[in-house]
């Protein structure tokens, strides 16, 4: 019988696994047992800023109305409420309530518990080169998406200084 080196995927989605059991058994042991792991994974993506039903659904690839029914969840629960977008009124934002902020909180605890656990299995060398390939771009697309913001936050930087420099003068 032939032995496969396991996929690249299958490595990433069994680490992500293990991460989302160890939110999941930490949000419930801080009395937070009523969020689901669809739950957590929209929290995460929510990064605590408003954002659009249909952004959250292209980022978890999944329908608009898979993640209207996930978020009327969350909000029925407390973490999460709708608001209108400032900028278009036919838009529905999804933001964190304050029970949605404590929550995120104390994942945020459990992944630096769960980062330090791994620094003491692999090592911190180790943990922050994963973490730095982890973060490079894996297509043309993203490089050129970070290539166009590192542009944008020079330029925003320049202007910055320039208005500085006249203000001075």
């Amino acid at each position: 019988m032939r032995q496969h080196k396991p996929f690249l995927r299958r490595l990433l989605l069994s680490r992500t696994d293990w991460m989302e059991q160890r939110l999941i058994a930490s949000a419930e042991r801080h009395g937070y047992g009523d969020v689901t792991a669809a739950m957590s994974r929209l929290c995460a993506h929510l990064a605590g800023k408003p954002m659009g039903l249909s952004e959250l659904a292209r980022r978890l690839a999944v329908s608009r109305q898979a993640v209207h029914k996930l978020a009327s969840e969350a909000a029925s629960l407390g973490y999460v409420e709708f608001i209108d977008s400032e900028k278009d009124g036919r838009i529905k934002l999804l933001r964190f309530t304050q029970k949605g902020w404590d929550m995120a909180e104390s994942a945020e605890r459990e992944l630096l518990a769960i980062e330090a656990e791994l620094a003491e299995q692999i090592g911190p060398e180790r943990l922050e080169l994963l973490k730095e390939i982890l973060a490079l771009p894996w297509s043309a697309q993203e490089r050129e998406r970070r290539d166009l913001r590192g542009s944008l936050q020079s330029a925003n930087l320049s202007t910055n200084m320039d208005k500085s420099t006249h203000q001075a003068e």
